[in-house]
C-alpha cells in the first residue's frame, strides 16, 4: 500500500533553489497556475504546460517518478470522470458499445477534466513538496495579513491549514498501519467486487477516526501547554524578505501565462 500515497502534504526536504524561494511567491504562483489551468482548452498548452512541470522538479531535485507514484491514488477518479464525459456529454456518436453511444465531444471534455484534475494534484503537491508546513503557514498569513483589520483571524486559518496539510500523509501512514494489522487477523482487503471491498475497508475506517481524535486531542494539548494564542504579539525568527530568485520565478509565471493563453491557446 506504500506506492499509492497522495503526495500532497509531504515535505520533499532538499537545498534546491525552488526550496529556497520565498513561501508567498511559491504560493501565489502555484494559485495563478491553478486558475490558468481552467482556462486551457487545447493539448498543446497541457504539452507545454507539462515541460514546465517537469523542468520544475528537475530544478527542485525531486524524482518525477515521484510524481508519478503520487498520482495512483486518484486515478480511479480520473477514470470514473473520464467514462462519464464519454458516455454522457452528448455531441456526435462515434462508436456503440452495444447499445451505449460514446461521444466524440465526450471524449475530449473527458480528456480535458482528467489533465485538469492531474495538474490540479501536481502543481498542488509540488507546493507542499518543496515548501514546508510552517512556510506555508507563514506565507498564507503574510498573503492575507490585510484581512485582519476586517477581524478575520489569518494567523488560525493559516495554521489550520498547515496542519490540515500536514495530517494528509500522516492518515496515510495510519491507514497503512491499521490495514497490516487487519491483513495479519485474516481480512482479505481486496478481494472480491466492488462492494465486497468496500465493506472490507469498513474495519478500517473506526480505528482511522479514533486515531485521528487522539492525534488531534494530542497536538490541542500540546499547543495549548506552549501558551498557543494565535499570530497576536508573536515574533518570528526568519523575515519573508523577497529576493533575486523570487522575482525570477515570478517573471516565468507570467512568461508561461502569456505564452499559452496568448500564443499557443
Amino acid at each position: 500500500m506504500g506506492s499509492f500515497r497522495l503526495t500532497i502534504g509531504q515535505y520533499f526536504p532538499t537545498e534546491s533553489w525552488f526550496h529556497l524561494l520565498d513561501p508567498r511567491v511559491k504560493i501565489l504562483g502555484t494559485f495563478v497556475i491553478i486558475i490558468l489551468v481552467f482556462f486551457i482548452n487545447s493539448f498543446i498548452s497541457y504539452l507545454f504546460l507539462s515541460l514546465f512541470l517537469y523542468i520544475s522538479y528537475k530544478v527542485a531535485r525531486i524524482p518525477f517518478l515521484y510524481l508519478i507514484k503520487g498520482l495512483k491514488p486518484i486515478l480511479f477518479l480520473i477514470f470514473i470522470t473520464f467514462i462519464f464525459q464519454m458516455f454522457f456529454y452528448g455531441g456526435e456518436i462515434i462508436y456503440k458499445i452495444w447499445f451505449i453511444p460514446i461521444y466524440k465531444e465526450g471524449l475530449v471534455k473527458g480528456a480535458y477534466l482528467s489533465l485538469r484534475i492531474i495538474f490540479l494534484v501536481t502543481f498542488t503537491s509540488f507546493l507542499t513538496q518543496t515548501t514546508s508546513p510552517l512556510d506555508i503557514a507563514d506565507g498564507l498569513e503574510a498573503l492575507f495579513k490585510g484581512l485582519k483589520k476586517v477581524g478575520v483571524p489569518v494567523s488560525e486559518l493559516a495554521l489550520m491549514m498547515s496542519i490540515s496539510l500536514r495530517f494528509i500523509p500522516l492518515l496515510q501512514s495510519e491507514v497503512e498501519r491499521i490495514a497490516k494489522a487487519q491483513m495479519a487477523r485474516g481480512i482479505e482487503l481486496n478481494k472480491g467486487n466492488m462492494i465486497k471491498r468496500l465493506s472490507n475497508y469498513i474495519p478500517i475506517l473506526i480505528p482511522l477516526f479514533l486515531s485521528s481524535f487522539r492525534r488531534a486531542e494530542e497536538l490541542a494539548i500540546a499547543m495549548e501547554a506552549r501558551c498557543f494564542k494565535g499570530g497576536e504579539g508573536r515574533t518570528k525568527l526568519r523575515e519573508l524578505k523577497m529576493k533575486k530568485s523570487d522575482y525570477i520565478y515570478l517573471i516565468s509565471i507570467v512568461f508561461v501565462v502569456i505564452l499559452i493563453l496568448f500564443f499557443i491557446q
